[in-house]
């Protein structure tokens, strides 16, 4: 029975829950369980094969189950949110979206685990537990109010190239297939890095001090949160030193982030002008964007002292000269979130110089400024982002600089170049299977490492694709043309156009080469004839590229009459002409000739070009 079958349901067991992906919400875990369930399922159930196949009976219990829920397909994208799971009532929801959402047949659950409370009121605590998710749609306390941006972590390969996962040795074709493959049902999809939370124990206290090239003494008291004048009453600096302009610095960011300081403390309060003693921060970039904002509101400089994956400590440029500022940031391991551990007064120095610049105004702060901009018009200028950069933190960066920005923004927004080239045999299969009849062909090349073949990579080579309503109902003609592409790795586009009935000009097929030759035409032409332009008595329009002409006269005679025709496209030829016969005269009297209908009527446009200049006729 249709209600008995059987299918898989991933379940994460750590990490969190991301909101702000393109595709709606997303699980942080990278390694999901794998359960098996029917629509008669219980809650009980599914709790039980959680913990089972963790191991974790008597020590762990699921609080609650998040689902993520699909909502909306538009566009062959789904987008999804978050659903709680509490019973065998909201256990039935997934069971019905999974009925009614054909495009998702894995179902994702996150299981918030906490500790089975024991008979004296303690907790059953394993040195290997599992911290709790956050997947509640309110934060906890002690996370900070901003959201880290993560990126998908790819295998370092030679670039561009993907893993080879497709049933392939070197040189192996993708075609048309009518099944997904075996090996990627109940695949997890890739995720971001793990973010801890909820744990409460306390990671080991660094030593208050540490050591500086300064012979001056650094007090050991808690920071102070004065915003008047010098600590020590003989040096006075402007109110703007002390007060930060934040709705202008809170403009959304990468995926949530908060530009800028103002992270929360440890009770939550967040907004604040100075940094305390116990202030977190989702990751370091986060900690490390919040100082150099910091340092740029306020115009001055500092130095970084230490920096590894658990510490990072800065203090002023002028420590030591009458300026006591330092800051301390360590990793709380359990957490996994980053937190101020010292914290020594406001600056107390001026700036020294006057520039129209900032050391700390690097790419990565202007990056995470002018995303929402680059989000909302990725052809924003360089021009336009380098005005807004200057007006809001009142330094202007290099062109340069801001150039960097727009492309790691540009990145994380849509994923850079190497990502996307090891996605193209997913690409390949997930069309191919929302799409029955599509064909895609993918070529690649081996990639050698000391002479030997290494089978787990390949080189992109060449793609053809094509989608079935492209292949039905269009006119016997067809026009051919390629295009440079001008991202990181180049290549050339290769198109073909028809005609519908209605005389609409679609595109039926695409290939992406290394560019424009014998070789690249000669895999496009064959595959377009035999996936989508069979029919003889076909006519084939494009310009004069010596590639063309050499795949169209190859000896095998598909494209040869009377199989095919070949006609030159008319811009091209004008073009051409125009480069040697000067005035817009002749080039009208070519075109309308070329546009004739009848022989009559060509005659009469040629006779007049003729008259004009009988060269223009030869």
């Amino acid at each position: 029975m249709a209600s008995e079958e059987s299918f898989v349901v991933l379940v994460h067991h750590r990490g969190s829950v991301n909101r702000k992906t393109r595709s709606g919400v997303k699980f942080t875990d990278k390694n999901p369980l794998c359960i098996i369930v029917t629509s008669t399922t219980s809650y009980d159930d599914l709790v039980s094969a959680v913990l089972m196949k963790l191991g974790l009976e008597g020590v762990k219990r699921v609080k609650k189950f998040f689902y993520r829920i699909p909502v909306t397909v538009l566009q062959n994208t789904v987008k999804y949110d978050c659903f709680t799971i509490n019973n065998d009532v909201d256990l039935q929801v997934m069971f019905l979206c999974r009925r009614q959402f054909s495009e998702v047949r894995t179902p994702e659950l996150l299981a918030r685990l906490v500790d089975v409370v024991s008979s004296s009121g303690g907790s059953n605590w394993n040195t290997n537990t599992i911290a709790n998710a956050a997947g509640s749609s309110t934060r906890p306390a002690v996370a900070s109010s901003s959201v880290p941006v993560y990126k998908p972590v790819v295998q370092p390969v030679a670039s561009p190239s993907f893993a080879v996962d497709l049933n392939g040795t070197e040189g192996d074709e993708v075609v048309e297939r009518e099944n997904l493959p075996n090996a990627l049902v109940g695949v997890a999809p890739v995720g971001v890095g793990d973010g801890f939370l909820g744990d409460e124990e306390e990671d080991d206290v660094e030593p208050d001090m540490i050591d500086d090239d300064s012979a001056d003494d650094i007090g050991a008291n808690g920071p102070s949160l004065a915003v008047g004048g010098s600590s020590s009453g003989t040096q006075q600096y402007p109110p703007h030193f002390s007060s930060l302009d934040l709705d202008a610095m809170r403009h959304e960011g990468v995926l949530g982030h908060a530009v800028g300081f103002g992270a929360r403390d440890a009770e939550g309060t967040a907004g604040l002008t100075e940094f305390q003693v116990g202030q977190q921060f989702q990751d370091k970039d986060e900690a490390l964007l919040s100082v150099k904002t910091y340092s740029i509101q306020r115009g001055v400089q500092y130095k970084v002292v230490e920096s590894d994956p658990r510490r990072y400590v800065g203090k002023c440029s002028e420590f030591g000269n009458g300026c006591t500022w330092l800051i301390r940031l360590s990793l709380r391991k359990r957490k996994g979130i980053w937190e101020v551990k010292r914290y020594n007064e406001p600056h107390t120095c001026l700036a020294t110089s006057i520039s129209s610049d900032h050391r700390s105004l690097d790419y990565h702060v202007i990056s995470a400024f002018i995303m929402p901009m680059v989000r909302a018009d990725a052809s924003v200028s360089i021009k336009v982002l380098l005005n807004a950069t200057a007006a809001h933190f009142g330094f202007r960066p290099t062109y340069r600089r801001v150039w960097m920005a727009k492309q790691k923004s540009i990145a994380l927004i849509y994923g850079d170049w190497d990502e996307s080239c090891n996605d193209l045999p997913r690409w390949v299969l997930g069309v191919q299977l929302t799409m029955p009849g599509s064909v895609a062909v993918l070529k690649t090349s081996p990639v050698r490492v000391g002479g030997q073949v290494d089978e787990s990579q390949a080189y992109f080579h060449r793609l053809f694709w094509t989608f079935p309503p492209c292949i039905e109902d269009c006119k016997p003609l067809v026009n051919i043309d390629g295009t440079h592409l001008y991202g990181k790795y180049g290549g050339t586009l290769l198109i073909a156009i028809a005609q519908d009935g209605n005389s609409n000009i679609l595109p039926v097929a695409f290939t992406l080469v290394e560019g424009e030759n014998a070789e690249s035409w000669t895999f496009f032409l064959s595959h377009l004839r035999q996936h989508v332009t069979p029919q003889p008595g076909l006519l084939v329009i494009s310009d004069r590229h010596n590639g063309i002409k050499a795949a169209l006269e190859a000896p095998d005679g598909s494209w040869l009459p009377p199989s095919a025709y070949r006609a030159f496209c008319i811009r091209h030829v004008a073009a051409n002409f125009a480069l040697t016969f000067k005035g817009k005269d002749a080039r009208r009297l070519l075109v309308n000739a070329a546009y004739a209908k009848t022989e009559v009527e060509f005659d009469y446009w040629f006779d007049i070009l003729r008259s004009e200049d009988p060269a223009m006729c030869e």
